[in-house]
C-alpha cells in the first residue's frame, strides 16, 4: 500500500483555496452528502459544492442552526443526525435514500477533538464514536446509493493527529485510563484506515475512498480546548488571533477534500491519504507531526480490514449490498 503514497504533481498546493480547486467545474447533477456541513470546514465544503452546482445534503445534530448557516443556498437540504447515536444515523440515511437515488460524493467532515471523557452508546469512547463509528455506519447505510452513482468518491477527514497513535487494539475505548489526545489520535487513524478498506470493498462498484489531513485551521473543532491551552500551544494570541505557523484559512482547509472529490488525477485511484491537495508521502515513526506525511500503520490494509471487522461488530452494520 505505501508504494502508492507518493505525490502526483498536483497543480494545487497548501495555499490553494476551495474556490481555486473548483474553479471552472460544473457539478450540476452531482449529489453530495457533507457531514459537519453547518460550520467550519464542512460549511465551507457544502457552500463550495453548492456554488458549483451540486445538490448537497447536510446531516446535522442541530438542524435549525444548519439551516440558518446554509440560508440562501437553494440546493442544500438538511436532515437531523447525531453521529454518536446509531439510530439517528440510520434514520438520517433513510431520509437521504427517500430524497435521492444516488450519492456521488460522501464527504465525512464532521469531527470532535480532544474532548473530556465521554461515554456514548454501550460505553464507547466518545471521540471514536463520533469521528469513526458514526461515519462508518452512515457510509454502510448509504452504500447502495454510492454504488448506484457509478463512480462515487468517499472523502474522510483524518488529521496529522493520527501520528499520535495507531489503533489501541488492546483497549480502544480507554477502559484503563483516558487520554484526550491519544483518543483523538486513535480516531483519526481510524478515519484513515476506514478509507483504505472501504476502497478495497467498494472499487468493483466504482466506489473509491480517500482520507486526508486538511491542515491546521482554527474552527469550531477547538471548542473543547480553553483559550489558555491554545495560547500555550502557540496557535493563537491572548486576543484570540491566529498566530501559529502554517495555519490555513477555512477555504484553504477545505481545498484538499474538494480536490479529493473532484480531481481527475485521482481517477482510478483510491485508498490514499492526502494533504495539501496531493497524495502524501509516508513519514518515519520519529518524524514530527507538523512535518507532514502519513504513518504506515494508518494505510496498512491488514489493520484496515481488522478495524472494519471491529466496526461491523460494534455498529451492527450489515453487508454493503
Amino acid at each position: 500500500m505505501t508504494e502508492h503514497q507518493r505525490p502526483l504533481g498536483s497543480p494545487f498546493s497548501a495555499s490553494s483555496t476551495a474556490e481555486d480547486v473548483l474553479s471552472g467545474l460544473d457539478l450540476t447533477g452531482t449529489t453530495a452528502v457533507v457531514t459537519g456541513g453547518s460550520s467550519g470546514l464542512g460549511l465551507t465544503t457544502a457552500r463550495a459544492l453548492a456554488a458549483a452546482g451540486a445538490r448537497v445534503t447536510v446531516p446535522a445534530r442541530r438542524p435549525e442552526a444548519a439551516r440558518a448557516a446554509l440560508e440562501g443556498l437553494e440546493s442544500c437540504d438538511v436532515v437531523p443526525m447525531d453521529l454518536t447515536d446509531l439510530s439517528s444515523v440510520r434514520v438520517a440515511a433513510e431520509d437521504i435514500r427517500a430524497a435521492v437515488d444516488r450519492v456521488d460524493l460522501l464527504m465525512a467532515v464532521a469531527g470532535v477533538m480532544a474532548t473530556p471523557e465521554l461515554r456514548v452508546g454501550p460505553g464507547w469512547e466518545g471521540q471514536l464514536a463520533a469521528n469513526h463509528f458514526g461515519h462508518f455506519a452512515l457510509a454502510c447505510e448509504l452504500y447502495p446509493l454510492l454504488a448506484s452513482a457509478g463512480g462515487a468518491r468517499v472523502v474522510v477527514n483524518s488529521s496529522a493527529g493520527h501520528t499520535l497513535t495507531g489503533i489501541r487494539w488492546h483497549d480502544p475505548h480507554f477502559r484503563t485510563g483516558y487520554d484526550k489526545w491519544l483518543a483523538y489520535g486513535q480516531s483519526k487513524t481510524a478515519n484513515a484506515l476506514f478509507a483504505v478498506h472501504l476502497d478495497a470493498v467498494g472499487r468493483d462498484d466504482g466506489v473509491r475512498a480517500f482520507a486526508l489531513h486538511p491542515g491546521k485551521i482554527i474552527t469550531g473543532l477547538q471548542r473543547e480546548m480553553t483559550r489558555e491551552e491554545q495560547v500555550r500551544r502557540g496557535w493563537i494570541d491572548e486576543q484570540g488571533n491566529v498566530i501559529g505557523a502554517d495555519f490555513k484559512t477555512p477555504s484553504q482547509g477545505a481545498a484538499t477534500g474538494l480536490w479529493a472529490a473532484t480531481s481527475p488525477l485521482l481517477n482510478g485511484r483510491g485508498a490514499l491519504y492526502l494533504e495539501d491537495c496531493d497524495v502524501a508521502r509516508v513519514s518515519a515513526p520519529d518524524e514530527p507531526m507538523d512535518d507532514g506525511g502519513v504513518r504506515d500503520y494508518a494505510v496498512a490494509p491488514e489493520a484496515a480490514a481488522r478495524l472494519w471487522e471491529l466496526s461491523v461488530a460494534a455498529t451492527g452494520a450489515g453487508p454493503l449490498r
